[in-house]
C-alpha cells in the first residue's frame, strides 16, 4: 500500500500530471494551503483537479485557506483538521492545519500555545494506532523543514515539543515554500515537500507493517 502526500497547492494543480503512480495510489493526503485566500468555489477547482487522478482524498486547511475552505472539505467528508483517521490495519493519520502568526495576516493563522493544545487532543484521538503519521501544516522549529532563504528558523516551538514527546513515525509539513527537506527529531522522520507547483511530494509506503516515507520530485 503506498500514499502520495503534498501540500501548498496555491490553486497551482500543473505538477499533478507529472507525479508518477498518483493514480494507483491508495490515496492522497493535501496538508494544506489549498487555495490562495480562497474559498469553497476554490477548494473544489483544487480537488477536482486531485481527484481527476485520485478520487481517495484526505486534506486540511493551511493558513491561506479561509473558513470556507475548512466547511467544504468537512462537507465532502475530506477533513483531516483535528481528526485522525485509519489508513491501514495499526496504522493512522493525524492532522492539524492552519499556522502559526506570519507577517502577512492570513486568513487562517493562531498562537502556538494554540496549535500546542490541538496538536494534544487530536493526539489522543489517535491512542489505539500502532504506528502514526501526523500531518502537521506549520513545520517544527529549528529543523531542515522550517527555514526561509535568508535561514532564518520560523517554525513552530508547539510542533517541535509534540514531537519530541509523541514520537510519530513521520511528520509531514509545509507552509515554508523554500525549506524543501527532510529531518529528525528522535525517531520522527519530518519532511517538507514545498510547493507543488516546484515538483515536491512524498510518497507513504506501507508493506508488511512497516511504514517508510520518502521525499521526491515529480518527473
Amino acid at each position: 500500500m503506498y500514499w502520495i502526500a503534498f501540500g501548498d497547492v496555491h490553486e497551482q494543480t500543473a505538477s499533478l500530471s507529472r507525479i508518477p503512480g498518483l493514480r494507483e495510489a491508495d490515496g492522497v493526503i493535501v496538508s494544506g494551503d489549498l487555495t490562495n485566500r480562497g474559498g469553497a468555489a476554490q477548494a473544489r477547482q483544487v480537488l477536482d483537479a486531485i481527484r481527476a487522478f485520485n478520487p481517495r482524498v484526505l486534506a486540511q486547511i493551511g493558513n491561506m485557506d479561509g473558513a470556507a475552505v475548512h466547511d467544504f472539505l468537512a462537507a465532502e467528508g475530506l477533513n483531516i483538521h483535528l481528526e485522525t483517521r485509519e489508513l491501514a490495519p495499526g496504522l493512522g493519520l493525524m492532522g492539524v492545519g492552519w499556522s502559526t502568526p506570519t507577517p502577512f495576516g492570513t486568513p487562517s493563522e493562531t498562537s502556538d500555545e494554540q496549535i500546542g493544545r490541538w496538536l494534544e487532543a487530536t493526539h489522543a484521538k489517535a491512542a489505539g494506532y500502532e504506528q502514526l503519521v501526523a500531518v502537521i501544516h506549520t513545520p517544527p522549529l529549528n529543523t531542515a523543514a522550517d527555514r526561509l532563504g535568508s535561514g532564518a528558523s520560523v517554525g513552530s516551538l508547539a510542533v517541535r515539543h509534540f514531537l519530541e514527546k509523541a514520537q510519530p513515525e513521520v511528520c509531514l509539513t509545509g507552509h515554508i515554500h523554500e525549506s524543501r527537506a527532510e529531518d529528525r527529531i528522535g525517531k520522527t522522520l519530518v519532511i517538507n515537500p514545498g510547493m507543488l507547483a516546484h515538483g515536491g511530494f512524498v510518497r507513504l509506503d506501507f508493506e508488511d507493517g512497516r511504514l517508510s516515507a520518502r521525499l521526491l520530485a515529480a518527473d
